[in-house]
């Protein structure tokens, strides 16, 4: 099995992990601050990946020559993280995985500038149907236009650039030490953020996106504090993997398949929150993934790796 082959198989497992730790916040955003939130998904999700380094090498694996590097992938995760969880509060999930999903035509725009990925007239085309895509379903100049619409957007360009930086990362670091350096700069970013806002004498606005940035911290009760166990648990496992999805493979292949979560995020939002999206947000949605798919049904090379991986 080739290197992309393996890195698609990590990329589909992450997935079905990020979408349980997403659920999760989804449903503590009316009661606790994103950054607690986050602080508490990190201490947990710390625990697992001390448990990987443990087995996968020791203390040793940590040592880094681009701590540099961590540091700006971690922040890009972090920002990508709060950007698309104050969306996620207040949109329909499967409209907020939708428009983050213009992620992967991010990441396919900046492979070869900053990779030296070649990228074909395919992908090219799948960019421009997927910026199609993502116009009809934010609206703009309509009544129906919603500023957070933007929020789950600027996820997207952030986590492009974090999985950019993942790839050159992965050259030398393991996928275990870029998760550990992760999860550090979020209990960082959290506790910072905490201690300027975290005692809610900001929270004046009355709005929900606003609200669940700048939320008090309170303690959580106990069937809360499972499900953040469960939500740091996940993520770790998820980001490991993610982590040796770009690592191993080509960035230009792998991210399409992130489109693999998409059902899945629409079923879990009908299910537990009675969410479906208009017939409009649909279109945007077709077009969006469709400019993924345009790349994995015609770029050869990809068609190549999904060969060797029936064979394998």
């Amino acid at each position: 099995m080739s290197e992309n082959a393996k890195g698609i198989l990590c990329l589909a497992g992450a997935l079905v992990f990020l979408t349980i730790s997403d659920s999760i916040i989804k449903w503590l955003s009316p009661y606790y601050a994103l950054h607690q939130i986050m602080l508490f998904r990190a201490l947990f999700a710390l625990l697992v990946v001390l448990v990987f380094i443990f087995f996968g090498g020791g203390v040793q694996s940590l040592k880094t020559r681009r701590p540099a590097l961590h540091l700006l992938r971690g922040m890009f995760l972090v920002f990508a993280n709060m950007f698309f969880f104050l969306g996620l509060a207040t949109m329909p999930m499967g409209e907020t995985v939708a428009l983050f999903f213009i992620a992967p035509l991010f990441i396919c725009l900046l492979a070869q500038p900053i990779l030296g990925e070649k990228v074909g007239v395919t992908s090219w085309a799948a960019i421009g149907i997927g910026l199609i895509g993502v116009l009809i379903m934010v609206r703009p100049g309509t009544d129906l236009f919603r500023i957070t619409s933007l929020l789950p957007i600027l996820a997207a360009l952030m986590y492009a650039g974090m999985q950019i930086v993942t790839r050159k990362l992965g050259l030398q670091d393991r996928a275990s030490t870029m998760t550990f350096y992760i999860q550090v700069c979020f209990i960082l970013a959290s506790v910072v953020i905490g201690l300027i806002v975290g005692d809610g004498r900001f929270d004046n606005s009355g709005n929900p996106t606003v609200g669940f940035l700048l939320r008090a911290w309170r303690m959580p009760d106990f069937a809360d504090l499972q499900l953040l166990a469960l939500c740091g648990f996940v993520v770790a496992f998820g980001g490991y993997l993610i982590s040796q999805a770009y690592r191993i493979g080509q960035a230009s292949i792998i991210a399409p398949f992130e489109y693999t979560s998409l059902p899945l995020a629409l079923m879990v939002g009908y299910l537990i929150w009675g969410d479906w999206p208009d017939i409009i947000s649909f279109v945007g949605c077709a077009f969006i993934v469709g400019g993924g798919l345009i790349v994995a049904v015609f770029d050869k090379r990809l068609v190549a790796e999904i060969g060797v991986r029936k064979r394998a």
